[in-house]
């Protein structure tokens, strides 16, 4: 009796190579872009509603507010703040990248070239960011 669904083998086009058994993604770069894209939404969506809570304390007590405030202004909080600010960018420009995907006709296309655009443009701007926040954060630990 012959079977009407086809084995992996059959179905697979010539010349690509078997995927390993029990994986379901080849870690191409536009998955690692929609998980990178998925990680910095859930971290910026956290640090929204972390601010939202600081915030809110002003009316509850002033001097829990003035307490919270005081610790964001320790140095070890500015490498939260670059981390908070290279995932927004990220996002940013890659939520740019789906939404030219998605609605421009030539967008699937030029998805490659459109992702390593966001990659440079990001680098482009993280980098000077990083290095004059951690500059910043190394003055004020170590005096200057």
């Amino acid at each position: 009796m012959a079977s009407t669904t086809a084995t992996a083998a059959e179905g697979r086009p010539r010349g690509e190579a078997p995927r390993a058994k029990g994986t379901l993604y080849r870690g191409d770069l536009g998955m690692w872009s929609w998980v990178a894209h998925r990680i910095t939404g859930v971290l910026t969506f956290f640090f929204l509603f972390v601010h939202v809570l600081d915030t809110a304390l002003v009316r509850v007590s002033p001097n829990a507010y003035d307490t919270v405030i005081e610790t964001y202004k320790h140095p070890l909080m500015i490498v939260f703040e670059l981390g908070l600010l290279a995932a927004v960018l990220f996002h940013a420009f890659n939520g740019i990248r789906v939404m030219l995907v998605d609605f421009w006709s030539r967008g699937p296309s030029l998805q490659r070239p459109m992702l390593w655009t966001v990659l440079v443009l990001w680098l482009v701007l993280i980098i000077p960011a990083a290095i004059s926040m951690i500059t910043r954060a190394a003055t004020e630990l170590f005096g200057g």
